[in-house]
Order: C-alpha cells, then structure tokens, then sequence
C-alpha cells in the first residue's frame, strides 16, 4: 500500500526534485514557477533568477524592489556547529497531565510558602517539581540510572539543611548544590565536560519549558473542554467550600482557629505581586526540570581533543624537578613538626600566629595549582605504551603524594592560627575548602590505580557531601563553641563578632557567665523572640535557640557591652 497522498500522482515528487534543485542553484522561489503558471499569464513581468542575481548589492543584498521579503525567504542559514548537532536532543513529546499538574503544584507551593523565609518549605516546594520530572521522563521513555538516584537523594539531604540550620551562608552552599546534583540527577552525564555542563544545564531549559507546555497545553486545549472544565470546576466548588466552612470553624472555637492559623499560610493583598512572582518562579523551575528529563542536552556526546603527546623527557623532566621542590619543603615542615618552632621562629623573628597566617594562604593556593597542574600534565602526558602509562603513574602518584603533606601543613598552620586569634566563619570555610581538596587529590590517585571514568562524578559527589557536612555541622556554633573553649583558657573573647551569629551559636554562647553571655545574645535574641515566622519557615535551630532563651532570657536592657576590654569585660568586673 503506498504512502502517496490521494489526488497526487507518484510520479509529481520526482518530477519536482530536479526543477526544486534548479530553482535553489539559481537563487530563486520554489514556488514562484508555479504561482505564474497559475495566474494565467497577467501581470506585470518577473525577473529571472539570473536578473535578479545581477542586480544584487555587494554583500548579497538586492537592489531596488528585489529587495524585501524574496531575499530573506532565499536566505538559508548555517549550519549549527558540529558540538550542537553532537549534543543537540530530540524533540520530546508533549506534556502529560500529571506533569502538567505537579508544576501547577510547585508554582502554588513556592508562591504561597517561600515568602516567609527558608525552613522546610523549600523541600515541599521542590517534592511536586520533582515529580513533575519523573512523569515528563517517563512519558519521554527514559528510565532511572543508578547515578541519577545518587544524585537525587543527594539533591533531596541537601534540601534538609535550610530546616535545620538558621546561618544563611550554609543554606546558601546547600541550595546551590542541591540545584546541582538536580540537574545532574536529570542529565545523566559521566564525562568530565557533561558533569560540568549538567550542574547548570536545567537554568538553559527554563525558557524552552515554558514553550513546550504552552504548545502542550494548546494541544490538550483543542477539543478537550469536556474533559479539563469539570477539574476545574470541582477544584473551584471545593476550594469554595473550604475557605467558608473553614471560616465558620475558626470563627466557632479558638483552638481550631489556632490550628487553622498554624496550618494554612498567611496571604495578604500587599503580598500579592511578591507571591505571584514566587509562583512563576516555582513553575518556570518545574518546567525547566520536566522539559529536562523529557530531553536533556545530550553533552557526553561532544568530543574534545587532547593534546598532542610529549616526549617521555619533556613531559617528566618538570614534573621531578617539582616533586623535588615539594619533597624539600615537607623535609622542612616536618623538622618544624617535630620540635623545631623555636629555633624556626627565633631566626624569622615570628610569632606562632604570625607564622601560622602567613604559610596557610600559599599553601591553599599550592594545592589548586597542583590539581591545575595535574590536569594539564595529563592532557600532554605520552600514552603510546605501558612504559609511558607507567611513568605517568608514578612521577604524578609522587606528586599527588606531597601534596597531601601540604594539606596536613597547611591544616596544621590553620590551627595554630585558631589558637592565636579564635575561630571564625571564614577560617572554618577555607579549612573546610583545604579538606575536601585533600580528598579530590585521594580521588585522582585511586583513578590512576582503577582507571578513571568515575572520577569526574566522584569528585561532584565529593563536593555536594562536603557541603552537606558543612551544614549538618552547624559552623555557626563550631565558632561559637570554639570561641568560648578559648574564653575560659585564655580569658579573651570578641563579642562584637559573636554578636553578629545566628540563631545556631546560641546553645554555646548559653555557657558564657554574665555579662558577656548577655552582651554576646542580646541580638540573637531579638532577631529569634521578636520574629513570627510559621512552622515551615523556621529552622530547628531557630526553635532550639527560642527554648533556651526563653527559659534563661538574656538581658535586654542596654548593658555597656561597648566598654568591654579584650578579655570581655566591663570596669567594674575587672
């Protein structure tokens, strides 16, 4: 049975191919033969193809009426680049009901919760968004991989940081990681230029989302007003029923109404434009996300060049004379190690402090150069025999070896520089940042040992599981329980820094005696008593440090916290 349409002669299509082809080569229309053949010969007439040609301007535009509309419509576009043909994905199918319903959810969810804070509501925002995901993959025919789940639970423990702690800068980490493993979880990738890629490549499908569910829903809209009109209207009835009966409870007994209060969000008219604009976000993120796992850019697919092998000399000759270099200044840390500060800092003139702080940012930026180093050693390294393999194995497995020495060193200055001037939140960050670069270095030995294809997924997971133990951890109260361990062994303490904490210091700063535990909670409590934030807002560490300072309150009044000295106190505790 053939495919030819009724009313077309078969024999039409290949007739047509060659006068197409020649219309093409010569700049013309298709189908501007045909619409003269049709007009019966009136009409003022054409030029030929050949005319118009002759009379084009320099740079292909056409002179006088020829140009216009028949020029644009002869202009055919590049190609796009080979990677963009390489990468590109299919065009996935329309959206489905249930996708379509778990976006309308997350939008709802993120317009009426997010605008109180961040607490448990940004993990019950991104539940429904993603749902939305898994229907649009699964409608596309794609399955779960290992990987994704890995990065999927990732993404959702990182979620789980915002409701237990109340700093805002490992709320920050944690958010922008669990966006990453998200997209990860959705692309699927295993190279090192698709892991990249795929921790950012859900915010490019935002827009394309958008698109796709709007010509989905035209779809859907077409003929279907007997099936989608009876939803919405019995979601109306219902939500009518509720806010009137629910009104009427309220109204009828007070624990209900305080119930009812604690449960259902707060809406008012002048939050309204800051509401709607949470509920396009919260849906423009689902669509990104279900348009994502319908059809992810398929990145793994681009090849990249390596580079052009060296000469085993040329490429190891560097490389010893660095590990020499290393290998010389470990000798001396570790004659420092053990027992030789004195002798080090009596000839340099330095404190314990001084040479702390001045060793632990070299050594921090030693290490990122190493791991830049690495990376381009093994883009030149030679790979034409096992002799070659083996060198390569050995002059970086050395190198990799040292650096973890730096690390320990640059650790060990880190807390000699704790010691001296107390912990803070930028010290706890770069020591935590030194730590998961000593971990990536063990990463790309073990992949010079088992091979390496894991290893840019290892070192993605390494990141988001370091910054999920940052926040777990609580660095606010690890500066505050550090800075008052220090206190009762030194005396000295910085309150106006302690002051400057959030809610998550408040257990540790409990112990300090009076006046500096008021001084340094006075603050604190104000921002924690005074604010009226729901249930999902708020942090654990929030309603933690609510129940300590409610049973032992610090004292409001205006203490002359100004006056304190460098060991925290006032004149009259001197």
């Amino acid at each position: 049975m053939s495919d030819q349409p009724s009313g077309v002669p078969a024999e039409n299509e290949a007739d047509d191919t060659p006068r197409k082809a020649a219309v093409r080569r010569e700049g013309g229309h298709e189908d501007a033969p045909r619409r003269k053949a049709t007009s019966g010969g009136t009409g003022p007439p054409r030029k030929s193809a050949r005319a118009a040609e002759q009379g084009a301007a320099p740079g292909g535009r056409r002179s006088g009426a020829s140009h216009g509309a028949s020029s644009w419509a002869a202009y055919e576009p590049p190609p796009p680049p080979a990677w963009v043909t390489a990468a590109r994905p299919e065009e996935p199918p329309p959206i489905g009901g249930a996708a379509l319903w778990a976006v309308l959810a997350t939008g709802t969810l993120a317009g009426l919760l997010l605008g109180d804070g961040l607490g448990l509501n940004v993990l019950l925002a991104a539940l429904p968004a993603a749902l939305a995901a898994y229907f649009a993959g699964r409608a596309a025919g794609r399955g779960i991989h290992p990987w994704s789940l890995v990065w999927a639970a990732g993404g959702t423990a990182l979620l789980l940081v915002p409701a237990l702690r109340d700093a805002g800068w490992p709320t920050f980490l944690a958010l922008a990681a669990a966006l990453a493993t998200g997209s990860l979880a959705l692309h699927g990738t295993r190279t090192w230029r698709g892991t990249l890629i795929g921790c950012v490549g859900v915010f490019g499908e935002v827009l394309p989302g958008a698109l796709w569910a709007w010509r989905g829903l035209r779809e859907r809209a077409d003929g279907s007003r007997d099936r989608w009109w009876p939803v919405v209207r019995t979601a109306g009835v219902a939500a009518v029923l509720l806010a009137v009966f629910g009104a009427l409870f309220a109204g009828a007994d007070a624990a209900f109404a305080d119930l009812l209060t604690g449960l259902v969000p707060e809406v008012s008219v002048s939050d309204g434009p800051a509401h709607a604009l949470l509920f396009v976000l919260g849906a423009a993120a689902a669509l990104g996300a279900a348009r994502t796992a319908a059809a992810p850019w398929r990145w793994d697919r681009v090849e990249g060049g390596r580079g052009r092998p060296r000469g085993r000399m040329e490429w190891a000759l560097p490389l010893v004379v660095l590990n020499a270099l290393f290998a010389v200044f470990i000798a001396i840390q570790l004659a420092v190690l053990f027992g030789g500060y004195d002798k080090v800092l009596s000839e340099t003139g330095l404190t314990y402090s001084e040479y702390a702080r001045q060793g632990f940012w070299q050594l921090l930026t030693v290490t990122l150069l190493t791991l830049v180093v690495i990376a381009l050693a093994l883009r030149w390294a030679p790979r034409g025999a096992a002799r070659d393999r083996t060198l390569v194995r050995a002059v970086l497995g050395t190198l990799c070896a040292l650096t973890l020495v730096v690390v320990l060193s640059a650790l060990r200055r880190m807390e000699l520089y704790v010691d001296a001037y107390g912990l803070t939140r930028l010290r706890v960050s770069v020591a935590g940042v030194e730590l998961w670069l000593g971990v990536v270095i063990v990463l790309i030995m073990a992949a010079g040992v088992f091979g390496g294809r894991w290893l840019p997924r290892a070192v993605v997971a390494s990141a988001a599981a370091a910054v999920l133990c940052f926040g777990l951890v609580s660095p606010d109260g690890l500066v505050a329980e550090q800075n008052v361990r220090r206190f009762e062994r030194t005396g000295q303490i910085d309150l106006a820094y302690l002051r400057g904490l959030s809610a998550d210091a408040v257990p540790a700063l409990d112990t300090l005696p009076e006046p500096q535990r008021s001084c340094a909670l006075r603050d604190i409590a104000r921002d924690v008593l005074d604010g009226d934030k729901p249930w999902y807002a708020t942090s654990y560490g929030e309603r933690r440090a609510r129940a300590v300072l409610t049973d032992r309150p610090a004292d409001r009044m205006e203490l002359p916290c100004g006056g304190l000295d460098r060991e925290g106190r006032t004149p009259e505790y001197r």
